[in-house]
């Protein structure tokens, strides 16, 4: 497969993955919300994507739900990345080169 053929997808928004966790367990944001010993803002915030995964966060998912908070801070940092990526372009910066 030449890298022509390659497609590649931006990650998902950490909030989907972590929506999928809450209610995967049968809760809502404000019960979610009590689990994770947060406000319910807070974890509203994060499951609509309107921010992003903190490593206090990623912490409590860890310690109510069992996911890893290496793993989760991987995904929230690869979709960091691939937001950074699509607005390379913005940037019209030359190489710098010690004189």
């Amino acid at each position: 497969m030449s890298n022509a053929e390659i497609t590649l997808h931006s990650p998902s928004h950490i909030g989907e993955f972590v929506r999928e966790i809450v209610e995967g367990h049968g809760l809502n944001v404000s019960s979610g919300a009590r689990v994770l010993g947060v406000t319910r803002q807070t974890l509203s915030i994060l499951l609509n994507c309107h921010g992003g995964l903190s490593s206090d966060m990623a912490l409590r998912i860890e310690k109510a739900f069992g996911v890893k908070m290496d793993t989760l801070l991987k995904m929230q940092t690869a979709w960091e990345i691939a937001e950074a990526r699509k607005r390379e372009g913005e940037f019209d910066l030359p190489r710098y080169m010690v004189a």
